[in-house]
């Protein structure tokens, strides 16, 4: 299956949720896209002690857009 996520937050929660969605996705076998569009691209700036988003990004391996 494809999927495709588009996220245009810059709130730490809402993209951890996404991305651990995602690589679920990935680990399941399916084609997994990611796009970053808005305040979206702010993601580093959004990890915190309790939604570490980059360690989400890191473990991403589908096609990621920034």
């Amino acid at each position: 299956m494809n999927i495709l996520f588009i996220i245009s937050t810059s709130d730490g929660e809402t993209i951890y949720n996404a991305m651990r969605l995602a690589n679920v996705g990935v680990k399941k076998g399916d084609e997994v896209s990611v796009f970053m569009l808005g305040k979206g691209v702010l993601f580093e700036q959004a990890s915190t002690a309790e939604f570490n988003v980059m360690e989400q990004v890191n473990q991403f391996e589908g096609d990621f857009y920034v």
